[in-house]
């Protein structure tokens, strides 16, 4: 597959993360078959359900703590009167981008077998397993997600399913 292919793959998964109603990360998918998209995905809840995809989880300040607050994610807010820790949590019912993009084959007669992933994050490892599972031979990322400690990579390698890190801030030059 040329860069140029690849790269607009990938901004199209980023265009999809947009419609993410999420507030702390926003995630999106697209899954490609023969030169085709076949199915489309981005984090957020389930179909009819709020679109609320955290919870704010605050901490009162405490002043001795303040840089294991930083270090497990918690911003600082001050006001006049008071310093709190914020943080938001995705809620458990949230679906990543990937199982999202995969559930809605169920939906439809196309398969996913044989089938290249465009994903912006790197996939946790339940996303991984789903990716294996459906059939995926190939999965693209722009971002890694912290959040996996490389759980998804791992199991993606063992699994022999190939990986491609894809950058779209690159300038690509198109023959005239």
């Amino acid at each position: 597959m040329k860069d140029s292919i690849k790269i607009a793959y990938m901004k199209t998964a980023e265009l999809f993360a947009e419609q993410s109603h999420a507030r702390r990360l926003k995630v999106g998918a697209i899954i490609v078959k023969e030169n085709r998209i076949i199915s489309i995905g981005y984090n957020g809840m389930p179909s009819g359900w709020d679109n609320n995809c955290e919870i704010e989880e605050t901490l009162n300040d405490v002043p001795h703590m303040r840089k294991e607050y930083a270090d497990r994610g918690y911003v600082m807010h001050s006001s006049a009167d008071s310093v709190i820790w914020k943080k938001l949590i995705s809620k458990p019912e949230v679906l990543h981008a990937e199982a999202n993009a995969i559930a809605k084959l169920a939906q439809c007669n196309e398969s996913s077998r044989g089938a290249v992933l465009f994903c912006t994050h790197l996939p946790c490892i339940e996303c991984a397993k789903l990716i294996h599972q459906a059939g995926i031979v190939k999965v693209y990322y722009r971002d890694h997600y912290n959040a996996s400690k490389g759980q998804g990579k791992d199991f993606l390698e063992n699994s022999k399913i190939q990986l491609e890190k894809v950058d779209t801030q690159v300038n690509m030059q198109y023959n005239s």
